[in-house]
């Protein structure tokens, strides 16, 4: 038996007051916003003025976006400037022991005891070492602070939805869209 024309009528205008959302693949029904259009929408504007116009929206999203990314640039600014001052003291220690060992090759060729100067030659290596170990350390330390400040700020974001709320929150959030 098939429904009176009435009853297709009025489901089928029930069903045009609802519309299927998709967000980001939670698919859920909504009432449709009716629009009232008080204005006739505007004619076609000039292609140059469109063009300006366009330029202007993408010239402000990208100071926006300079913005937000302004402090971290920043940081990894600084982190590379400690990283080269590293290099640049690395060098110049390097440098600075060749001339060292040079001098003492030559003391030690006078010297009968050699093995002094081979002990004082590997204890400065091995300060060398401590001094560009300590330095990478506290690199190492610098660039796992700006890891975790990311992760926290990615985490509060998380946290800032409104599936956190409580259901009527939930509920009136989900009605708003």
């Amino acid at each position: 038996m098939d429904p009176p024309s009435s009853s297709l009528t009025a489901m089928a205008a029930a069903a045009d007051e609802w519309e299927l959302c998709n967000d980001d693949g939670f698919i859920y029904k909504r009432q449709k916003r009716r629009r009232i259009l008080t204005e006739p929408e505007p004619a076609p504007a000039d292609p140059e003025e469109e063009e300006t116009r366009r330029r202007e929206w993408k010239r402000k999203n990208l100071l926006r976006v300079k913005e937000k990314y302004k402090k971290e640039i920043e940081e990894w600014e600084i982190l590379s400037e400690t990283l080269k001052a590293m290099q640049d003291k690395a060098l110049g220690f390097q440098i600075q022991q060749q001339g060292r060992t040079e001098e003492k090759q030559r003391t030690a060729e006078k010297k009968d005891n050699a093995s002094g100067a081979l002990v004082d030659e590997l204890l400065s290596q091995a300060e060398a070492q401590e001094m560009i170990i300590g330095d990478v350390s506290n690199l190492c330390d610098i660039a796992e602070a700006m890891c975790n400040a990311q992760e926290e700020r990615l985490n509060q974001t998380y946290l800032n939805l409104p599936i956190w709320a409580s259901p009527r929150d939930l509920m009136a959030s989900l009605c708003d869209e």
